[in-house]
């Protein structure tokens, strides 16, 4: 393949090859798109919906064996002979180099049911009923490609993001990673470099990402061009900017959604929701979700938004008393329902079903209005916050059963093919985020007073910007699963998506014991791969008490925190009592959630404005720390806190058998700034390795010197105003700024510059704070408040009024 010539155009670079042809985009000065197509055109709609405006020029000269193009912050070079590609950044250092780029034309097979009526097989499976059409077969076909881009990566490159997956790789190099998406695997289609920058494809088919022998590249399943951007950064936060520059800015959750979220499988009635928030409240623990899981309905009417009258007999009333306490009720709703339900039987009327007949076309505009609609009549209208969109990979069924785990690339065939059979095979990856699309836009119909919420098992590139918190699926109680899924957030976090969360304590806990299974299994005796927790006693395993303490620990430092899951009670109280080890944890742990509140919502408001990440693996603050880099299970909480979440057993082995060993936990402190214990202010400098006490009801913590720390006192629930002083502690060593994010906590109002970062500025020389001037006062806000400025064991009260005010410690 050989460049032929090429053509400037409008905002664009096309070369001609002798397959196929080439075009070139400057989006950003630091971002360019390119496609490669045989078909001579580039006019298809983007599969991510994305719509670049080319902000930046592209220009290109004429070299004698290469086209040399550039954005201002890029240069590309074009290989004539061979098309291969080479990035530099503006200072000529190479940033990537890529092989030719291959589209395999192939054909595609397109599904329907012979002989005009369904013939329709109903699973009861542990993730729910699916529907499976028989003699749904391939009739026709259509022209598609199979793509390939290959790399060139160096010795010491990193690639990371790609989504969440199973395995919990945090660095892929030298592996394998099977995009597709199932229960427990989201696939995200960007992965950035430690070289400095990022590559989205904008792609809804499967894909594979490959390092070995065989060579470093991404195989895309179903295209009709290859068509991705090249994202250029000075560091993380930049590419990730890129990234959602394209895709969409991450939306405000509501500021109750940063709070502690109650969930289990499953609530049963509509008092008992009332019973447990009200034991919460009683117990002066802080709540501030409560979630109703499935199998709400009546029975046989799997999926119905209709409630179960005889368990939900006054849902409006229930949820009114729920909100009195000032906790928010969210629902779980699913993507499909049984086969001749009233929902079910209006999508089929009006043709907005998927050919498995049970899962609606959320493709479809019209269809996504009826399903809210669904929502709507008993769920909305009676006041529910946020949205539980459970098992929104709807096609994943087929490789819910069974004693063991298939292959890796016998799962990728296996729940692929049923995804390309009921969605096609170019959109195989993108169901999820056309559910979410409808939720946030309909919802928004209604009102822009309340912010979308919506908790989802599953996403894709493009998610964030409709509110949607991934969570990582149907995971099992080990201790080896814990350090699996730290790796597995800060992944999916380094793929652009800020709302990640996991079920702290696991779903599964038990696992030859099946007669204790929650989920409606306790009658079958079959074992499944999937269901593997170590823990046959539940909540009587005192080892299992300790590892649901420390994922919880974990889980405070996560986007969202929550607890969930099946065969052992969840709530404080079933792990004992008040003044007892393990009740105290969890009970410090969630308020110490809540102390930290400000700081969160900062985060929060820099998601938005900013671009940001709130949970950093240490390449996005240390990338020159060659320590740091390889540490995957430590990272940074924003700016400011270090991450050091215990993952070993310290008190008890499985069985309440007791443990004889130390409480110290190490700990790599980045080099570059020195570090204060969050707990004691003890001082450390960085570069180091330290051995910390981590009693059960800490998780070691260390503050960034030069950090400002805003936080509250004896919070109940997120929007709460107690009257109490707010605190500002400095925890010295280097000059910093620190911005306070206020809003309205809720509604829409911030996309219209309804909010305000108030400036918290320190001198370490002079020893003095200077808060910067506001007028304006939001709900939590600074403004009228008394304010405890700590620095050490030193501290002023002084009360901010709005004025530029300045406390000196010298």
């Amino acid at each position: 393949m050989r460049v032929r010539g090429f053509q400037k155009e409008h905002d664009s670079i096309r070369a001609d090859l002798d397959e196929g042809q080439l075009f070139f985009w400057a989006v950003e000065k630091n971002i360019i798109r390119c496609v490669y197509t045989k078909e001579g055109a580039c006019g298809e709609k983007s599969p991510l919906g994305i719509r670049p405006r080319c902000r930046g020029a592209i220009q290109v000269q004429d070299r004698d064996n290469a086209l040399e193009l550039s954005s201002g912050r890029l240069r590309l070079t074009v290989d004539k002979e061979t098309v291969a590609f080479r990035w530099r950044d503006r200072k000529g250092r190479i940033l990537l180099e890529e092989g030719p780029k291959e589209l395999q034309e192939t054909r595609i097979p397109d599904y329907t049911i012979v002989d005009g009526q369904a013939e329709s097989r109903l699973v009861h499976t542990v993730d729910g009923d699916r529907s499976f059409t028989e003699n749904l077969i391939p009739v026709s076909e259509h022209n598609g490609y199979l793509g390939k881009l290959c790399f060139r990566l160096k010795a010491q490159e990193d690639i990371h993001g790609l989504g969440q997956g199973e395995e919990g790789i945090y660095n892929y190099r030298k592996n394998t990673q099977y995009l597709y998406q199932h229960n427990m695997r989201t696939p995200i289609p960007f992965f950035l470099s430690n070289q400095g920058y990022g590559i989205l494809a904008d792609c809804g088919s499967l894909m594979v990402w490959n390092d070995d022998s065989r060579g470093s590249y991404l195989l895309l399943d179903a295209v009709t061009r290859l068509d991705y951007y090249f994202i250029a950064g000075e560091n993380l936060d930049e590419i990730i900017s890129g990234f959602r520059s394209l895709t969409g800015k991450a939306a405000m959750l509501p500021r109750w959604a940063y709070g502690y979220i109650q969930s289990k499988e499953a609530y049963d009635t509509q008092q008992e929701l009332i019973d447990v928030v009200s034991e919460y409240r009683r117990r002066n623990i802080p709540l501030d979700g409560i979630v109703q899981d499935w199998h709400t309905w009546e029975e046989g009417a799997w999926g119905q938004k209709k409630l179960d009258k005889k368990r939900y007999p006054d849902f409006r009333k229930a949820v009114d008393e729920i909100h009195k306490l000032n906790v928010h009720v969210i629902f779980s709703i699913w993507p499909n329902s049984g086969i001749g339900t009233d929902d079910n039987r209006e999508f089929l009327e009006k043709g907005e079903l998927l050919n498995d007949f049970s899962t609606y076309d959320a493709f479809s505009p019209q269809a996504r209005e009826t399903y809210w609609n669904q929502v709507k009549r008993e769920l909305y209208t009676a006041g529910v916050d946020g949205w539980w969109c459970d098992s929104t990979e709807p096609f994943s069924g087929a490789d819910w059963n069974g004693k063991y785990q298939r292959e890796p690339w016998e799962r990728y065939r296996l729940v692929g093919e049923e995804h390309k059979k009921y969605l096609k095979a170019e959109r195989a990856n993108l169901y999820a985020l056309a559910h979410a699309q409808g939720i946030f836009e309909n919802q928004r119909k209604e009102s822009e007073e309340k912010r979308v919420f919506n908790l989802t098992r599953s996403g894709y590139a493009g998610s964030q910007k409709y509110g949607a918190v991934l969570w990582s699926g149907d995971i099992s109680a080990t201790w080896e699963t814990l350090r699996r899924q730290i790796r597995e957030g800060l992944n999916m976090c380094m793929s652009g998506i800020p709302y990640w969360t996991l079920d702290a304590g696991a779903f599964f806990v038990v696992k030859e014991h099946w007669w204790k299974r929650g989920a409606f299994a306790d009658k079958i005796s079959d074992m499944w791969w999937y269901w593997r927790g170590d823990y046959e006693d539940g909540i009587g395993d005192m080892a299992y008490r300790e590892l649901y303490v420390r994922w919880l620990e974990y889980a405070a430092f996560v986007p969202v925190f929550r607890s969930h899951g099946t065969d052992t009670p969840r709530e404080i109280w079933n792990f004992g009592e008040e003044g007892e080890p393990f009740y105290e944890a969890i009970a410090k742990t969630i308020q110490l959630r809540y102390r930290l509140m400000p700081y969160i919502y900062s985060m929060a408001g820099k998601v938005y404005c900013q671009d940001y990440t709130m949970m950093r693996s240490l390449l996005f603050d240390f990338p020159e720390d060659m320590r740091a880099k390889n540490t995957e299970t430590e990272y940074m909480f924003g700016e400011s806190i270090l991450v050091c979440p215990v993952t070993e057993p310290m008190y008890f082995e499985k069985g309440n058998r007791r443990l004889q060993r130390s409480k110290g936990w190490e700990c790599y402190l980045p080099m570059g700034t020195d570090w204060y214990d969050f707990y004691t202010d003890e001082k450390y400098a960085g570069g180091s390795t330290v051995m910390v006490e981590a009693e059960l009801d800490k998780i070691p913590l260390f503050v960034r010197a030069g950090s400002i720390l805003i936080l509250e006192k004896d919070l109940m629930y997120a929007g709460q105003q107690t009257g109490e002083p707010m605190e500002i502690h400095i925890y010295p060593g280097n000059d910093s700024v620190c911005f306070h994010y206020e809003d309205g906590g809720d509604g829409y109002g911030y996309e219209n510059g309804e909010f305000q970062f108030v400036e918290l500025r320190w001198d370490d020389f002079a020893d003095r704070l200077t808060i910067g001037e506001t007028r304006k006062a939001f709900p939590q806000g600074i403004l009228g408040r008394q304010l405890r400025i700590c620095l050490g064991d030193r501290e002023q009260w002084v009360r901010y009024e709005g004025n530029e005010l300045t406390i000196s410690f010298a």
